[in-house]
């Protein structure tokens, strides 16, 4: 479907396979795995990050679901792990949600095709290649080839995307397309990589992490404030807790530690 995939590059470590890699997946190569652990030198917070968005985005998903939406995109879905958002879903409402997987990376869409065809519906779940800043283009295919009602609420899911958009690609401008096509009732839900602006030592090292993904990767980090962040939610409705650090977002048992740990802040927002 869509666009083809971008070129596949074995030569620098994808973002999607380094987060594979730091949440015990095996769709990873040497390159990958070597440039994770020098992240996780710098500072542990890179492997809590992963596993503390994930554990996000399955409580995301399930809120959707129990609001009853059942209609899910998932922009810059990545690769194919535990806790899939047709799996998350399924366990709730079975026979009942549609799910879009969309990346233009070509091993993340490849697997994500795979993992469809072995454990899905193919009339309920896809795997559609293509690029957040395809915009309009991207959306009117999404709409036209898998079906999705645009008069019904639909849960657009942005986890852990928008850090790998530069500030001069605009991509405020773009998810602003994005929201304004949203049914009413639809949720919005984002995470986002962020540090505690009063921890100097996590500073310091999350500088040092988006100076390596400038350099050896084939997608940049880009760190953003609370207030950066919030500005993607436009005017949408923030659920109850609002955008917080990930673990506070409506955990399932009470949060330990610090929760600013996870290096990432994540909220969901309602479209009136």
């Amino acid at each position: 479907m869509s666009n083809d995939p971008a070129p596949l590059d074995l030569e620098r470590p994808s973002a999607g396979r380094v987060y594979d890699y730091l949440l015990g997946g095996t769709n990873n190569y040497a390159i990958d795995r070597e440039f994770a652990e020098q992240q996780i030198a710098l500072t542990p917070w890179v492997r809590t990050f992963a596993i503390a968005n994930r554990a996000f985005l399955g409580r995301a998903v399930r809120y959707a679901i129990e609001n009853g939406v059942r209609q899910f995109v998932d922009l810059g879905s990545g690769l194919p792990t535990q806790g899939n958002v047709h799996e998350v879903a399924d366990r709730i409402a079975p026979g009942e949600a549609k799910v879009v997987y969309v990346d233009n990376e070509p091993i993340a869409h490849a697997h994500s095709r795979i993992l469809l065809e072995d454990t899905a519906d193919p009339e309920r779940h896809f795997a559609f290649c293509g690029d957040f800043f395809g915009g309009k283009t991207l959306w009117t295919e999404i709409l036209e080839q898998t079906g999705l009602d645009r008069d019904k609420p639909i849960c657009l899911l942005t986890v852990a995307l928008l850090h790998f958009m530069p500030p001069e690609s605009n991509p405020e401008a773009t998810l602003a397309y994005f929201r304004e096509q949203l049914p009413s009732g639809s949720l919005l839900v984002l995470s986002h990589a962020s540090i505690d602006e009063e921890d100097a030592r996590s500073k310091a090292a999350a500088g040092d992490i988006t100076d390596n993904y400038a350099k050896k990767a084939t997608h940049q980090a880009h760190l953003r404030t609370r207030d950066q962040i919030s500005t993607f939610f436009g005017e949408l409705d923030m659920v109850d807790p609002g955008l917080v650090w990930l673990s506070q977002w409506r955990p399932d048992e009470a949060v330990k530690g610090n929760p600013a740990a996870s290096g990432a802040l994540g909220g969901v927002a309602r479209k009136a």
